[in-house]
């Protein structure tokens, strides 16, 4: 009789435990909120070496210079650009790195916060120090 009561405990125990565990973390939802590709602008115009495009932005210029960006065409033609750090307004170039780009093709970026760096921890060491004794 008392067996059972411990395993009827046991097994009530164990399935609310899980139930903690069935919410996700917010560290969870905000990377998969990052990883989602975001419509950041569209080409505005491709000068005519076509080494670089300038993007007009669809809101405040938030992305980092170096960052890589994807463009979408209307006849499924991408790209990948890479940002300059050069803006003025709402407009902002970038670097053609492969792909072929034309004017009104849609900008994505896919946001990856830098990690953050903390300092190492200072092993602790384990020496003893010898203590001479008194005659």
């Amino acid at each position: 009789m008392i067996i059972r009561i411990f395993l009827g405990f046991a097994a009530v125990l164990l399935v609310s435990c899980s139930w903690f565990g069935m919410k996700k973390s917010k560290d969870t939802e905000n990377a998969e909120a990052n990883q989602a590709p975001k419509l950041v602008g569209r080409i505005a115009s491709i000068p005519a070496d076509k080494k670089f495009a300038l993007i007009q932005s669809y809101e405040a210029w938030k992305v980092e210079t170096g960052t890589i960006l994807t463009t979408r065409g209307s006849d499924e033609r991408t790209a990948n650009l890479r940002v300059t750090g050069e803006s003025m307004g709402q407009f902002a170039a970038a670097d053609i790195q492969s792909g072929a780009v034309e004017i009104g093709d849609a900008v994505y970026s896919r946001h990856v916060p830098k990690p953050t760096t903390t300092p190492a921890p200072i092993p602790e060491t384990t020496e003893t120090t010898a203590h001479p004794t008194n005659p």
